[in-house]
């Protein structure tokens, strides 16, 4: 690589460097062209005054294209009103290739369909630049956190012979004749994979089939799914915000520059420290009642709206614990305590971001795991492989799942998940 990065300048001040990005702007003053490079690390100022290179090279500036290939060598220097606090006298300048002069993403509002129909430009902005590189520390963090206790990454299948919480939201497909879905979670693998390993997670694309339009869904997102052996609830749940501590954390002590961007009030995660407040469904019903005056019936699960109810009365991330169980899946385990509610919890977001962890500690108990299946009316022969798991050596255990577009959302402070993940798809969206 013959070419400085623009995020390095700062060690190079004094220095003659290259270089090697594209056209993101530009003005000029007649004698001077003021080209705003990006590189993907960052912007820079580079000035190129008339006297300082060839009249091939000062004609080309004045008539280069908005996202034009280019390469630009000249000396860089401290300037703290240029983008990045460096800017760069331009003795060179070379075209790699010309962009058509109809760049569609010019420097001025567009709706958010045309955007869209621009993803593969879109990215290019400072702003998706910023987002896509805190998911890129967030995904780093998650899985930094996870293999320094001793997890181990394991990959479960995308395309499965039955769901983990019932087939109405999935993708069906022709699996040689046989019917198969897209994987909504790969959580039964880890299960598995656990009695094999004792400390796993995956962390993969998961699939939902839901006619939903809300900021906070996607049809296709990421998550993580770490599952332990002889790990209980609460076991679990101390892992959870242990995790999302940490990862909040390493955002902001890396990505300033990036939330600065975003506009992001930073003071709001800098109180993302564990421990997490705690409440009981029970609890959160009464706490809906007070602040909204809607009573919720027993056994109901949580809407979008509820959740922001719940979330708006703390200053992090909370704990919804003990569902109902007819409000949650099969494999969660009934509280012996109260049999009427499962040992479980949701993680719930501040600032109306909603639930970006669901966990629980899994129903070890084969006879009652059966009757659950049967319950839900589930294929039994499709769990057969899961049932074993409670014929042999069953023990304990628990787990969650963390989805990676809704942290990043809430992370970032954006007002939909679309901007979250390269390639959004969503209800009426699979291009490109």
């Amino acid at each position: 690589m013959d070419h400085a990065a623009i995020h390095d300048l700062g060690r190079h001040v004094g220095e003659t460097v290259t270089l090697a990005g594209w056209l993101y702007n530009k003005r000029s003053s007649g004698k001077i062209h003021f080209l705003i490079v990006r590189d993907g690390t960052g912007l820079c100022q580079c000035v190129m005054g008339r006297k300082d290179v060839t009249p091939e090279e000062f004609e080309l500036g004045d008539h280069l294209t908005q996202e034009s290939a280019i390469r630009v060598t000249g000396t860089v220097r401290a300037e703290p009103r240029a983008p990045g606090g460096y800017e760069m006298g331009v003795s060179k300048l070379e075209l790699v290739a010309e962009a058509a002069p109809d760049y569609p993403i010019t420097h001025k509002e567009h709706g958010v369909e045309f955007l869209m129909d621009n993803r593969h430009l879109w990215m290019r902005t400072p702003r998706q630049v910023a987002i896509l590189r805190i998911r890129h520390t967030i995904v780093e963090s998650i899985r930094t956190f996870l293999n320094d206790r001793g997890f181990t990454l394991v990959d479960p299948p995308i395309l499965t012979p039955s769901a983990a919480e019932g087939t109405t939201n999935l993708f069906e497909t022709d699996y040689f004749g046989e019917k198969a879905y897209l994987s909504q979670s790969g959580q039964l693998y880890m299960e598995a994979a656990a009695m094999a390993l004792g400390k796993v997670y995956s962390f993969g694309p998961t699939f939902r089939a839901e006619k939903s339009k809300t900021r906070r869904h996607l049809i296709e997102f990421w998550m993580c799914e770490p599952e332990m052996a002889y790990w209980n609830q609460d076991d679990n749940m101390r892992l959870q915000e242990g995790l999302v501590s940490h990862v909040v954390q390493t955002v902001l002590a890396r990505h300033q520059a990036e939330l600065k961007e975003l506009g992001r009030d930073t003071s709001l995660l800098e109180k993302v420290t564990a421990p997490f407040p705690r409440v009981t469904y029970d609890e959160a019903l009464k706490l809906i009642q007070e602040r909204e005056g809607r009573d919720i019936p027993w056994g109901e699960d949580f809407g979008a709206p509820d959740e922001t109810t719940i979330a708006s009365a703390f200053d992090r991330p909370v704990f919804v614990t003990h569902y109902p169980v007819q409000a949650k899946a099969f494999y969660m385990k009934p509280d012996p305590k109260r049999p009427e509610v499962v040992l479980c919890d949701d993680l719930l977001a501040p600032e109306g971001y909603g639930e970006i962890i669901g966990g629980s500690q899994r129903q070890d108990d084969l006879d009652l795991l059966e009757q659950r299946i049967k319950q839900h009316k589930l294929p039994e022969q499709a769990y057969g492989w899961y049932l074993d798991l409670r014929r042999y050596g069953s023990v304990p255990h628990s787990g969650f799942g963390i989805g990676l577009e809704r942290t990043v959302a809430w992370i970032c402070g954006l007002d939909h998940v679309r901007e979250t993940i390269p390639f959004a798809r969503l209800l009426n969206r699979i291009y490109p």
